[in-house]
């Protein structure tokens, strides 16, 4: 096994052509107008509302501030239930509007929250459910909503891996009280950094867009004690650009996972997750199970490509629920979490992004086969 030269990362930003960026960046410095909901800003909310299916949206600096304004909008305290199976962002911001997260354990087909485990953690003081639509697979949105409907519950979606999903058809966006996006340069759509609040109202829009802005209303009335979320104009200018080339780079990234699902078919120790039926994936991330009884562990095979310069990923290990400010609550105790262990200790994350050439899809390929 020989090292590559050249890195081969699990996702790189998709990079329009820089002469194309050229103009927005001229019309910037003519406007002078670099943020606080600048034309491309507005534009981009439009657009983006328009593409994903949805009625009201409001863009943000990045998607842990959406996270942490979204809190702060539906006024959630007490405990919310969510999914130790995340990124650190998820959990974080329920920490820092001091509210106490409340882990339960994942369906391990789609790795997302298992609603029959939502019910028993439900207590007087649960406010909310935050669950994550992981990897972009949809959540149990109807069983979900279900139960918040019964005990009075919000339902905040962490939607970060969910740009542009549909499920029958319709926008995963659209379920709950508020979904969350992300922009970050690794994810399907983005802004370099950035994030967005999907609204169901403009009521609620509203309210948003003052926490996203120290909290004014006008120039001189604050109406909530509102951060500095705004998205800057160069940010929202790569939005509108990236938008146009939005397909191209899903299909890109669908081409790729037939390729690895193809390939790795035989091999009944390593397993490709496949989105639930009726979806219509982004292919965000493109998660692969290391059975137990692969020849080699997890880690191993892990060191393994990374020892060819191929740098794949363990999301999401370890768990959010093992991390020192969470492992001593109640809820975060192993036993409780069996199939998020499970799946954390199996997981890879293989490269998928539209820079990945065949020849780096042959490489990947190439190492996970060398052990079989």
């Amino acid at each position: 096994m020989s090292q590559r030269k050249t890195p081969i990362y699990i996702t790189e930003p998709h990079l329009p052509p820089l002469e194309d960026f050229i103009p927005y960046l001229e019309a910037i410095w003519q406007t002078r107008r670099l943020t606080n909901s600048g034309p491309f800003h507005d534009q981009l909310e439009g657009a983006l509302a328009d593409y994903l299916g949805v009625e009201h949206l409001s863009l943000f600096a990045n998607g842990t501030l959406a996270l942490v304004t979204a809190l702060q909008a539906l006024r959630i305290t007490g405990e919310v239930i969510t999914t130790p199976y995340t990124f650190a962002a998820t959990t974080h911001s329920l920490l820092w509007n001091n509210i106490k997260p409340v882990f339960v354990d994942i369906d391990p087909a789609t790795c997302n929250l298992d609603p029959e485990r939502i019910e028993e953690a439900i207590t007087p003081t649960t406010s909310a459910i935050l669950p994550v639509h992981c990897y972009g697979f949809p959540s149990d949105v109807e069983r979900i909503e279900a139960i918040a409907d019964t005990y009075g519950l919000k339902v905040i979606y962490d939607a970060a891996h969910a740009f542009g999903v549909r499920r029958d058809g319709t926008s995963i966006l659209q379920h709950g009280d508020l979904s969350i996006l992300s922009f970050h340069a690794t994810k399907v759509f983005n802004t370099f950094e950035g994030g967005a609040i999907i609204c169901p109202n403009e009521k609620i829009k509203r309210r948003i867009d003052h926490l996203k802005n120290f909290g004014f209303a006008d120039e001189v009335t604050v109406v909530a004690p509102g951060i500095n979320g705004k998205m800057n104009e160069v940010s929202a200018a790569m939005g509108l650009l990236q938008l146009e080339h939005i397909d191209v780079a899903l299909e890109a990234r669908a081409k790729i996972h037939r390729r690895f699902a193809e390939a790795l078919a035989p091999v009944p120790t390593l397993t490709l997750l496949p989105p639930p039926p009726g979806t219509r994936w982004n292919h965000a991330y493109c998660p692969m199970l290391v059975s137990d009884d692969h020849p080699i562990s997890r880690d191993a095979l892990y060191d393994r490509l990374k020892a060819a310069n191929i740098l794949v990923r363990r999301y999401f290990y370890p768990l959010i629920s093992a991390f020192p400010m969470y492992r001593g609550l109640p809820s975060a105790a192993p036993a409780r979490l069996p199939n998020a262990a499970r799946i954390a200790r199996q997981v890879l994350c293989l490269p998928i992004h539209p820079g990945l050439g065949p020849d780096d899809v042959a490489a990947v390929l190439d190492t996970l086969l060398e052990v079989r």
